[in-house]
């Protein structure tokens, strides 16, 4: 297994667990997290035997965001030249949003385990994810407002097909804290556990269960889900059809009846 700075990658019984490992500095996104968690992402989607992934933080927090020194060395790569400096901060933010459009378009189920912290560009991470899940002292915030800036990574884009574009605006406009009652009410998390330990557990309980699952199955009904986002209800129908044509001859629709029949447990390939 790849070493990495600014993570942790584990793959047991199928399951990844890719931590943001930086806890000393509360999990900040630095320039080497940015390429890790797309080199990370390849990994995973190219790698049959990761069936479902958990994302997690190190320590206290799940992550304070983007690393503010990262921030730093941007402003001062600006030229004089307007022009250009807009043309390299576009190209940074663009390879940016890549990193995190990773996470979003992996063919595997992304679990994100949420403690303490989630800010600015922790939004943007865990707005890719297939769920969200946290602790009872998780902060959610939408920070970029306060830093005299509108957020560029996802957060815009993503969170409204999760918590409904009017609360997001409200969010949006004051970066106000959310805390872990009311990130479940809005549908930001399904479901909070009592502390970070039991977290972990929960969570990890729900990847070992989608592991299980055909992971033909899990990668298609993924990809039907995210193809909704941005297409008719008649444009989906036609794409699911032409995608089980081939998918309903797969091994796994002739075990997981099997096993049905036979009231057992069925295996499936990696």
């Amino acid at each position: 297994m790849t070493e990495y700075s600014a993570f942790k990658v584990e793959l047991t019984h199928n399951i990844a667990h890719v931590q943001i490992n930086r806890p000393e500095k509360l999990n900040a996104m630095n320039a080497a997290f940015w390429d890790e968690l797309l080199a990370i992402f390849h990994w995973i989607d190219n790698t049959d035997a990761v069936r479902v992934v958990v994302l997690s933080g190190a320590g206290k927090h799940f992550s304070a965001g983007i690393d503010l020194m990262l921030l730093a060395s941007l402003a001062s790569e600006l030229e004089k030249d307007v022009a250009r400096s807009a043309r390299s901060l576009r190209r940074t933010v663009l390879r940016l949003q890549a990193c995190i459009t990773a996470v979003d378009k992996c063919r595997k189920p992304v679990l994100a385990a949420i403690q303490g912290y989630c800010i600015g560009g922790a939004i943007d991470l865990v707005s890719a994810c297939d769920m969200r899940y946290c602790s009872n002292d998780a902060q959610f915030s939408i920070k970029e407002i306060d830093m005299g800036m509108a957020a560029d990574i996802g957060t815009l884009q993503r969170l409204p097909r999760i918590i409904g574009d009017g609360i997001l605006r409200e969010l949006a406009y004051t970066g106000r804290t959310v805390h872990a009652p009311e990130a479940q009410a809005i549908g930001l998390v399904n479901r909070v556990f009592e502390d970070h330990a039991v977290l972990l557990d929960g969570v990890f309980a729900i990847a070992a269960e989608i592991a299980t699952k055909s992971p033909i199955a899990v990668a298609g009904t993924k990809e039907m889900l995210g193809y909704m986002r941005d297409h008719r209800i008649e444009d989906g129908l036609e794409y699911i059809a032409t995608w089980n044509a081939a998918m309903l001859q797969s091994d796994d629709v002739r075990i997981a009846m099997a096993a049905h029949l036979s009231k057992h447990k069925p295996e499936f390939a990696d």
